[in-house]
């Protein structure tokens, strides 16, 4: 009985594929969030696709998620294909936070610390998308996974870096020359998100580290 319930099962899934696929829809939300910081002329736009993106990658997390249930022999363990969708999607989650916030505010001009962040954050997403179709060989191709995953972890520190010194700018700005206060918890909301994006691309990467710890 087992073994006839087994067969009906699929082998392995198309994991690969979708982790690819996800990491394209992700790549593409962070080319929109550039475009928006960089003070795009068409900001609603830009928002409307962003939403449209994090649905598209809801859907394929969704459909990892589903078919990891329903697979009987996966190229990793089961936790990491799930750890792993899980923080893919929680980087495209928090640059939907980021667009929502500058929705909600109607915020039309950003600090050139923000710009910078976003700018490191598409280089994480491309990073992010170039590594996705290494796991297909995660033996052959650990080392070279392993040097994007420190590039995505210096990235990290690289956003840090431009979050202090914005948000030390933006104090000083709105303390020392009588800014508007409203303005001021918006922005730091604002680095806040923009914070938890590379945060999200950092974990990613401590997931990509395990696989090839665990199968190379």
């Amino acid at each position: 009985m087992f073994a006839w319930f087994q067969r009906l099962l699929p082998k392995r899934g198309n994991f690969f594929e979708l982790f690819e696929a996800h990491a394209a829809v992700t790549l593409r939300a962070a080319e929109t969030v550039n475009r928006l910081f960089a003070g795009a002329a068409n900001p609603d736009a830009l928002i409307a696709e962003m939403k449209d993106l994090e649905h598209q990658a809801d859907d394929i997390t969704r459909t990892v998620l589903q078919t990891v249930r329903v697979t009987f022999l996966t190229p990793f363990d089961r936790s990491a294909i799930t750890d792993l969708i899980n923080r893919m999607d929680d980087a495209i989650d928090a640059m939907d936070a980021a667009v929502t916030a500058v929705s909600l505010y109607e915020i039309r001009s950003f600090a050139p610390d923000m710009h910078e962040m976003s700018k490191l954050m598409l280089d994480a997403a491309r990073v992010s998308a170039e590594a996705m179709p290494l796991l297909r060989d995660v033996a052959r191709n650990g080392a070279r996974l392993h040097a994007l995953t420190e590039r995505l972890v210096r990235l990290e520190g690289e956003v840090d870096g431009l979050h202090e010194q914005g948000l030390k700018r933006l104090f000083e700005k709105h303390h020392h020359e009588g800014g508007d206060p409203m303005r001021f918890v918006v922005d730091r909301e604002i680095y806040k998100h923009l914070e938890k994006i590379s945060d999200a691309f950092e974990d990613v990467a401590n997931e990509i580290d395990g696989i090839v710890i665990d199968h190379s």
